[in-house]
Parts: C-alpha cells; sequence; structure tokens
C-alpha cells in the first residue's frame, strides 16, 4: 500500500512540476487549464459505447441522413479552416518544414498556428459524434478497435500537444492529418446522399493508403528531427513516433482484411472473378450447374478423362464407344 501511495505523490508531483513549463498563452483557453475536462469527455465517450448499444438493440435503427450530411461537411469546413491557417501561418512565421523549435512568443503568427492547434485539438472532441451517430444507426460493425482506439487516444494526447507544445514541429502533422479529414468528411458527406452519389465513390480505399503515406511521413519527419538534434522537445518526437507505428500496424491490418483478403467462402464456390466477369451462368455457379440427363434413344457415353488413350479422344474412338459392333466388326 505504501508503495501505491508513493507512486500517487510522485505523479501528482511530477504533474505540478510539468505545469511550470507549460505554454501559459493557453492556460485560459477553453479546456485548456486542467485535463479534466477531456478526460470526462473521454469516459462519457467509452460510457456511450457500453451503453449505446444496449439502448439500441430492441430499437430501429435511426437515419440521420440530413444530420450526417449537415455534420460530415461541417468537418469539411472546420479541417479546412484549420489546415488554411497552419499552413498561412507557417508561411508568415517563417517556419522550417524540417525542423521548427517552439516558440512561445505572443507573436500575432505564433499565436494564429498556437490557435489553429487548439481548434485541431476541439476537432477531435467533435469526432466523437462518428461513433455516437454509428451506433444510432446500428452500424455496429464500424466500431471497431482502430477506430475506438484512434478517436479516444488523438483527443487526449492532443491535449497534451497543445498544453507544452502548441507551436514549432507540432503544425506539421496537424496540417497533413486535417488536410487528409478535408477528404475523409467530404468523402463521407457524399456517401450520406444515398445510392445515386455512393456509386461513383470508387476512391475510398485510396484514403486509407493516403492515412498510412501519412504515418511513415510522421515517422520520417520525426526521425529527421531526432537524428539532426532539432531542438524541438524529443519526448514528443518518440511519442509521434511510437503512435504512428501503432497506426501503421491497425490500418495495415484494415487495408488487408478489407480490401486484400480473399474470403475462404470463394475458393470453395468459384474461381475468383476476372476484370468484373461473374462465374454465375442463369443463376448457377459453373462449378454447380446441373448436369442435363441423357436421352433414352443416345446410349450413355463412358466419361473420357485426360489419361484415356488419344484415340479414344477422335470421333472414331468416341463411334467406337457408342457402337462397338457397328458393322458386325468388333472394334474394341
Amino acid at each position: 500500500m505504501e508503495a501505491v501511495t508513493h507512486f500517487m505523490n510522485d505523479t501528482v508531483e511530477f504533474y505540478r512540476w510539468s505545469l511550470t513549463i507549460a505554454d501559459k498563452r493557453v492556460e485560459k483557453w477553453p479546456m485548456m487549464s486542467s485535463p479534466a475536462p477531456t478526460l470526462a469527455i473521454s469516459c462519457l465517450y467509452l460510457l456511450f459505447l457500453w451503453a449505446g448499444p444496449k439502448y439500441m438493440q430492441n430499437r430501429e435503427p435511426f437515419q440521420l441522413r440530413k444530420t450526417l450530411i449537415v455534420y460530415n461537411f461541417s468537418m469539411v469546413i472546420l479541417n479546412f479552416y484549420i489546415a488554411k491557417e497552419l499552413l498561412l501561418g507557417a508561411r508568415a512565421a517563417g517556419y522550417s518544414y524540417l525542423c521548427q523549435p517552439v516558440s512561445y512568443s505572443n507573436d500575432v503568427n505564433e499565436v494564429r498556428i498556437a490557435s489553429a492547434l487548439w481548434w485541431y485539438y476541439i476537432s477531435k472532441g467533435v469526432e466523437y459524434l462518428d461513433t455516437v451517430f454509428f451506433i444510432l444507426r446500428k452500424k455496429i460493425n464500424q466500431v471497431s478497435f482502430l477506430h475506438v482506439y484512434h478517436h479516444c487516444t488523438m483527443f487526449i494526447l492532443w491535449w497534451i500537444g497543445i498544453k507544452w507544445v502548441p507551436g514549432g514541429q507540432s503544425f506539421f502533422g496537424a496540417g497533413i492529418n486535417s488536410s487528409i479529414h478535408v477528404l475523409m468528411y467530404g468523402y463521407y458527406g457524399l456517401a450520406a446522399f444515398g445510392p445515386k452519389i455512393q456509386k461513383f465513390l470508387w476512391w475510398k480505399k485510396y484514403l486509407t493508403i493516403i492515412q498510412m503515406i501519412q504515418f511513415h511521413v510522421t515517422i520520417g519527419h520525426a526521425g529527421h528531427s531526432l537524428y539532426t538534434g532539432c531542438p524541438f522537445p524529443a519526448w514528443m518526437q518518440w511519442a509521434l513516433i511510437g503512435y504512428a507505428v501503432t497506426f501503421i500496424i491497425l490500418f495495415g491490418n484494415f487495408y488487408y482484411q478489407t480490401y486484400r483478403r480473399t474470403p475462404r467462402s470463394a475458393h470453395k464456390v468459384a474461381k475468383p472473378v476476372t476484370n468484373g466477369v461473374s462465374m454465375a451462368t442463369n443463376g448457377y455457379n459453373k462449378l454447380q450447374e446441373p448436369t442435363p440427363s441423357p436421352s433414352p434413344s443416345v446410349p450413355r457415353v463412358k466419361q473420357i478423362s485426360g489419361s484415356d488413350r488419344e484415340g479414344e479422344r477422335t470421333a472414331w474412338g468416341l463411334a467406337r464407344q457408342l457402337y462397338p459392333n457397328l458393322g458386325g466388326v468388333n472394334w474394341l
């Protein structure tokens, strides 16, 4: 028990010390004075993950078509604003894309970047609604471990990012991610219009590929900063690398399971589809087509295999099977 108490005291002391090196500019910003609001919202999110499916179990799914259209395109606008502010603010401040330490000054461009990063953090809290809508629509299969892990950790970790490093290199990953989210929520917004639009949305899998490229770029960018000794907090760089590795594993598995793996049942039923041509004919699979019954007036022909004599594959060989005593001569 004493060990637990000692650990708790050390944790509290470490947190108090960490506050002394936190960014004073964001201290009075909404939700930034304490981690309590962020943790409370995240706990409510996890509670809804448990209670939501139980509530919807015996209820009809909500359609939410108009709600989803408004929500998704609102997220497009928000993420576009974040990406635009980060890009323009970084250019105005003369940022380097390879190595940029954090400036805690009140320079207008530095505050602009910090503000855009704060909005990026807020957007991760708003994205909890993705899960809420899935559950209300009874799309429980969409609420995977990857989905929950991504949403829950991003909101919490970016509170830490805004509290201590709201600038410098932080703009790079947030700028790329918000740009990708413009495409992603644009896709979801169009898909919400229904089948007439969905048939044109063939590019969904490329969103996953772009996201995986993003994680590799993040690792390369952070690794370069560590290798060159960039004066950006090393703990943040290592955290980004470790976090990106988990996403490469999870998104890679998702891509393989969704787009690359051939279901086992497909091997048992039919050959793989080639160039969009199905193996089905008149409602039957070609491997399962019914065998027509032979005509009563025609003698049954022995099945000829590839291992039979070459002569039996010719017309004469077939005639000898059908009529072995033709012309009074025994052909066999």
